[in-house]
């Protein structure tokens, strides 16, 4: 069979549609596959229309359209189909041929595939696709690490297929090994995080000051052309806007509220813990989560708690509202970013964090006004991004504001994880002094763990109980 396509994708489920049909446009022959012939043939038949696509229904059949060296870019679910899919295309490939996996993957199982790549001479990336269907089709984020040699192999096709903004594509080669995977992991906790902030504003103006739900649309559709203009703000905008067409109410009012999570802000969360890094605010996301899926023990429990009695709402409060929200975005990319930071330096990574901002700033679920200044923070050597000259000043200037939001939430009980929890980390981060000498003491004194002394070398312990 005559060799014509430039790139195959692997999964015909939306995301790999609108991608295929994107790279296409760009000018690049395109073979696809899918497991099930028919859905191939149903994107065919149904999206393309003078598209440079080439449909195959064997893998023999697609690794024998692909000029050499092949790429082959797998976009099915994370997990086991990754590991099929490679086994299964493993007979039908040459020393020199390129995998990417454009999913969600771990990316301590991206390591494992590139040393099996390795092993039999073929080359893998790990690439993080951010931008949902509609950024797959119109130009997404593209995280890509791995072998260095097939980032080359492919940088045109996904260059051209990133998103395009004033300083370049949305997409760069990060570095070796899960590099590309880590980054979107962190990306997806972050995401977490101002997903749940900016929850916890709209539950504050629902229930906290009584507003109807259209009156809160009206605030987010103008904080989306605000400092805190996002992608995020944008579609919460949108979403308060529509009604049910069964009941004429706000669509959102009639959504159950429980959260699902397919994993990959628990991975970062727990990769935080292994390395050391505090990251309060993520962690919190997802426990916010965990507690929105509780709702029969949450409605039980609930007639136990006192009534809220609305506050009244002016200019203030909605200033302090938006305010909150930033500083919390602030304290989210710092968080994530100090994590990339450590990993990169315990796994040899070699990130380069303000191109990682950079990155994300088209195409991207996390694309906001906020990340021009976020690349210039990090080029700056502060220890935290909060606290870099771009954004210390601010924060603090702000700060009565989050104090004054999280004080009177906590005065009628309406829970602010990650709003809560970005003050805590900032008052964490900023105490020269914290409570960890008693810790220490209590450690020493029912497991003679040892301390150190603030005014003396060495390590020491104490008998505690001959003391007391």
């Amino acid at each position: 069979m005559t060799t014509q396509c430039d790139i195959a994708i692997i999964g015909m489920a939306v995301m790999g549609q609108n991608l295929a049909l994107n790279i296409a446009r760009k000018g690049f022959a395109v073979a696809v596959f899918n497991r099930t012939g028919e859905k191939t043939q149903q994107f065919i038949t149904e999206r393309v229309a003078d598209e440079p696509i080439v449909p195959t229904y064997t893998l023999a059949e697609l690794a024998g359209v692909l000029r050499k060296p092949r790429r082959i870019m797998l976009m099915v679910k994370a997990g086991q189909a990754v590991d099929e899919f490679i086994t299964a295309i493993l007979p039908h490939l040459e020393p020199g041929d390129l995998l990417i996996d454009g999913g969600n993957s771990f990316f301590r199982d991206t390591e494992r595939r590139i040393a099996l790549a390795e092993n039999h001479q073929l080359l893998f990336l790990g690439t993080g696709v951010s931008g949902g269907e509609y950024g797959a089709l119109h130009g997404p984020s593209i995280m890509p690490g791995g072998h260095r040699e097939g980032y080359l192999l492919v940088q045109e096709i996904l260059e051209k297929a990133a998103a395009q903004v004033e300083d370049g594509p949305c997409c760069a080669y990060l570095g070796p090994g899960g590099s590309g995977h880590f980054v979107k992991m962190v990306h997806n906790g972050i995401e977490y995080a101002i997903m749940q902030a900016i929850a916890e504003v709209y539950d504050l103006m629902r229930r906290l000051y009584a507003l109807p739900t259209d009156m809160i649309q009206r605030f987010f559709e103008e904080w989306k052309e605000s400092e805190i203009a996002s992608y995020l703000v944008e579609i919460t905008a949108r979403i308060l806007a529509v009604k049910d067409p069964h009941t004429q109410k706000p669509l959102v009012e009639v959504i159950l509220d429980a959260a699902e999570q397919k994993g990959t802000g628990k991975w970062t969360s727990q990769v935080a813990f292994d390395l050391g890094v505090p990251t309060p605010i993520i962690n919190q996301a997802v426990i916010a989560r965990s507690f929105s899926f509780f709702k029969e023990i949450r409605t039980q429990l609930a007639p136990h708690h006192s009534e809220i009695s609305p506050l009244p709402f002016t200019s203030h409060e909605a200033q302090c509202l938006k305010n909150s929200l930033l500083f919390a975005m602030v304290m989210a990319f710092s968080e994530g970013f100090a994590l990339l930071k450590a990993a990169s330096q315990e796994s040899g990574y070699t990130l380069h964090l303000p191109e990682i901002a950079r990155i994300w700033k088209g195409g991207c679920i996390l694309r906001t006004a906020l990340l021009s200044r976020l690349q210039r923070a990090l080029t700056e050597n502060a220890p935290l991004l909060f606290a870099s000259a771009e954004f210390l000043s601010e924060v603090k200037t702000i700060l009565p504001q989050v104090r004054e939001t999280v004080h009177k939430a906590a005065n009628w009980g309406i829970p602010l994880p990650v709003l809560g929890s970005a003050l805590t980390s900032f008052d964490s981060w900023t105490s020269a002094v914290l409570p960890a000498n008693l810790l220490q003491a209590q450690r020493d004194f029912f497991g003679a763990h040892t301390y150190r002394r603030i005014d003396q070398e060495g390590v020491f312990h104490t008998n505690w109980e001959e003391c007391s």
